[in-house]
């Protein structure tokens, strides 16, 4: 017996050995999932048994001699995305790998979302990476951005900050959150970007309309505001950051989560809360400029490389309040602030939120999908919805204290499609649709002439861009963009208004209703705006790269520029818009050329802007109501043209000490008038020497300098009438205050935590030496000097 077992466990060993060969066979291709072409030289690794191979130039490759199972395959290639199959070996198995050669199709950033790919190959364009804009996490976007060569802001004191590029602002900047145009009634010159910047991982700035896939009414520039991509990978991370601001006695919380699956599956919350009482100029305080800002965003979705979808939902509100000595009452309220060189009102420190302030809402709504297809392209469909409520309080007598004198919601439905050919690797092509409707209400019961009326707006855009690689060094971009905008408007008119201004000897049919002191006008006005791009890049063969682009674009105008009519009353002054303004014209030609050394390297980027039919509101007069006698400020059109110029350049001095710096100038001229237009940013020159050590716990400090020249090329001031002197003076709403020289501090270190866990402390301080200044761009510059000295200390967990 024993015997026979012995037999039969030899014959049984046989046939397991026998079974166990390894002799099979995994072999493959590996091609481009765009063009379908054959990728040489990629690197197949079998993560189990530690073999490698490459593939031929006809993207092949072989493994001969393994067992039967499954493996796990890595497949990686010079700038492509590098990914990891699972594969059943059998036989003889044939496997085809198709992988993603165009990165920037993938939008890569990794996961803190400081890789930002660039929109445009030839416009002037600029970046801002997360650590910028964790350092601004208590401040708003258009300070942040001031960080870059040829913006600066439009302000109405420290709170409301409207980006300026190269000298245009409001509805001449086009800001794109998450894919999403922003619709928030940027019309108004104290009518900040409804963003929380803490909801964003990544920022580009455009400067100029050379973006047609965004719009073609940014004469201005473009501000995308983009999030970090997640990864496809099974993970939890997040971050918190808290800042203490010493001028306003506050601060800023932020934090954010994100969970994401191996399947593609994903979710991101994201919320902040910023509270700041009065700020404080360095001799006084600034009674009732204090804000609170709430911001919360979540999103979900599903993330593959073939197709996706991803929806998400942002709310944000703020409440400012506006300086009170800023609110005048008359123009000799006026004549006296400018002429005191101090506010009339100062009172002791507080939180309160008082009138004069602002109160904005504002929501918004995505669902996006995508689709790529194997050798062709990638198809977007988008619909987005947004809802901004705007109130304006003013200082009133009595029982009415809290209601609104401006109340005004403004709905938008956008729904938007675009496919992008980019199979070739030598051209792309972009075609897209847009179709977009837009309902403002102003409210009637707030016991006021409402200054901006009812309307329905309609929107309809196409656009075609493309792309072709001539060589290795010179690539050519162009485009064309049409947009069509219809706006229906219901408006009340002072009969005596209508007649002053001449409507009734043009627009006579579009009176609805005679009220006899009161007009009910129905206007009608329909926009067709063409746009077109073209632009080249030349990269050298010393490495230096050369750019150069020509935007034509043409804006409709905004209600406000059609239609204002009263008082304006945050802004405390009488606007007057025109039916006659039509569409503004822009020729923009600008250029870049960069060039790195070993040590050292520049950036310059001229630009020239003629600009026909340009829209601008500036002072005219002064009216008198029950009220008092208040500015007049209208709009009108003309000719103009912007010329300057953005340097920007880097040294490496040692291993650990290097310096930027940057220098904006800008010329604006009414060409029709040969006079100089009103709000042009002053020349401004700005250096930074930054000090590291890695060894210190990542230890990096900055020292600041900011000087802003003078603006000697301002409009004439106007003569007005004064109840309190009864004869005419001079107003000096357009004498611009003196150059001022600001040092500021930056510096941080890094603690671990822990495996996955780290914090960073941060050290800003503004406005070092507590200089007493005013600058030209803010609105307040009548009434009060600017911040003094500021300092921020700011904490940061990633987890």
């Amino acid at each position: 017996m024993k015997t026979l077992f012995f037999i039969a466990l030899v014959a049984m060993s046989h046939f397991f050995v026998a079974a166990q060969e390894c002799n099979n066979v995994l072999k493959g291709q590996v091609t481009d999932y765009h063009s379908k072409l054959e990728l040489d030289d990629a690197t197949i690794f079998i993560i189990e048994n530690n073999r490698e191979t490459k593939t031929n130039k006809n993207g092949k490759f072989r493994f001969d001699d393994l067992c039967s199972g499954t493996y796990q395959i890595e497949v990686s290639h010079p700038e492509c995305t590098t990914i990891i199959v699972d594969v059943q070996v059998q036989g003889t198995t044939n496997i085809d790998i198709k992988l993603e050669h165009h990165l920037e199709e993938l939008d890569e950033v990794d996961v803190v979302g400081d890789a930002i790919r660039n929109k445009t190959k030839s416009a002037q364009e600029e970046k801002l990476k997360l650590k910028t804009l964790e350092l601004y996490s208590a401040g708003n976007l258009g300070d942040a951005l001031k960080e870059l060569g040829g913006v600066s802001s439009l302000n109405t004191g420290a709170n409301i900050v409207k980006p300026t590029i190269h000298g245009l602002n409001g509805s001449r900047v086009l800001i794109l959150n998450d894919g999403v145009r922003m619709q928030d009634m940027e019309w108004g010159d104290e009518h900040a970007p409804n963003i929380d910047i803490n909801s964003a991982g990544s920022i580009s700035l455009i400067k100029g309309a050379s973006a047609l896939q965004y719009g073609g009414d940014a004469i201005g520039g473009v501000i995308v505001m983009e999030q970090a991509k997640i990864p496809v990978k099974d993970t939890l991370y997040g971050k918190t950051l808290l800042s203490g601001v010493s001028n306003g006695r506050g601060g800023n919380i932020t934090s954010e989560l994100t969970r994401a699956f191996g399947g593609g599956w994903f979710i991101k919350g994201q919320g902040s809360y910023k509270r700041l009482g009065d700020h404080e100029a360095p001799d006084y305080i600034l009674s009732n400029t204090g804000v609170q800002e709430i911001g919360a965003s979540l999103q979900f979705g599903k993330n593959l490389f073939t197709w996706g979808w991803d929806a998400r939902y942002s709310y944000y509100t703020t409440e400012i309040a506006i300086l009170r000595a800023s609110h005048i009452g008359n123009v000799d309220d006026l004549i006296r602030s400018i002429n005191n060189g101090e506010p009339e009102i100062i009172r002791s420190f507080t939180y309160d939120l008082q009138n004069p302030r602002q109160e904005v809402k504002h929501h918004l709504g995505k669902l996006r999908f995508y689709k790529r297809f194997e050798g062709l392209g990638k198809l977007n469909v988008q619909y987005d919805f947004q809802n901004n409520r705007r109130f304006e309080f003013d200082v009133r007598r009595g029982e009415e204290d809290d209601r609104a004198s401006i109340d005004l919601e403004l709905t938008t439905h956008t729904i938007s499609t675009d496919f992008k050919w980019d199979a070739k690797e030598d051209y792309k092509l972009q075609v897209g649709l847009l179709g977009r409707y837009q309902d403002n209400f102003a409210n009637p019961s707030t016991g006021v002439r409402r200054l901006i009326p009812d309307y329905n707006k309609y929107d309809l855009g196409a656009f075609v861009t493309g792309e072709y690689r001539v060589n290795d060094q010179l690539l050519l971009e162009a485009g064309l963009r049409y947009d069509f905008s219809q706006i229906d408007a219901d408006k009340f008119y002072r009969t005596s208004r209508w007649e002053e201004r001449g409507y009734d000897q043009e627009f006579q049919d579009l009176v609805v209703q005679d009220l006899g002191t009161d007009l009910l006008v129905n206007p009608v006005f329909d926009y067709h705006n063409v746009s077109a791009s073209f632009g080249l890049s030349n990269y050298f063969q010393d490495g230096s790269n050369l750019k150069f682009n020509y935007a034509l674009a043409q804006r409709a105008p905004n209600p406000s520029e059609l239609f204002s009519d009263g008082l304006h009353h945050s802004a405390a002054r009488i606007e007057l818009g025109d039916l006659r303004i039509d569409s503004e014209t822009s020729h923009k030609f600008s250029a870049s050329y960069h060039k790195k050394f070993d040590h050292w390297g520049f950036n310059i980027e001229p630009f020239a802007n003629w600009i026909s039919d340009f829209i601008l509101l500036e002072p005219a007069d002064v009216e008198f109501t029950i009220r008092g006698a208040f500015p007049v400020w209208e709009y009108r059109q003309t000719d103009a043209r912007l010329l300057g110029v953005d340097v920007n350049v880097e040294a490496d001095w040692l291993s650990n000490l290097n310096s930027e710096h940057q220098f904006s100038l800008v010329k604006g001229t009414d060409t029709e008038n040969n006079g100089a237009l009103i709000n042009i940013p002053a020349a401004n020159f700005r250096n930074k020497l930054t000090f590291t050590k890695p060894q210190w716990n990542d230890f990096e400090v900055s020292l600041v300098s900011n000087y802003v020249f003078r603006q000697n090329e301002v409009p004439d001031n106007i003569m007005v009438f004064s109840p309190e002197q009864q004869e005419e003076v001079l107003l000096e709403i357009n004498t611009p205050p003196d150059a001022y020289h600001l040092l500021g501090l930056d510096s941080q270190m890094k603690f671990p935590l822990g495996k996955s866990t780290v914090l960073t402390t941060a050290l800003r301080v503004d406005n070092i030496l507590d200089i007493r200044y005013r600058d030209y761009l803010n609105r307040q510059r009548y009434f009060a000097d600017n911040l003094g000295r500021n300092i921020i200390l700011q904490l940061k967990l990633n987890y």
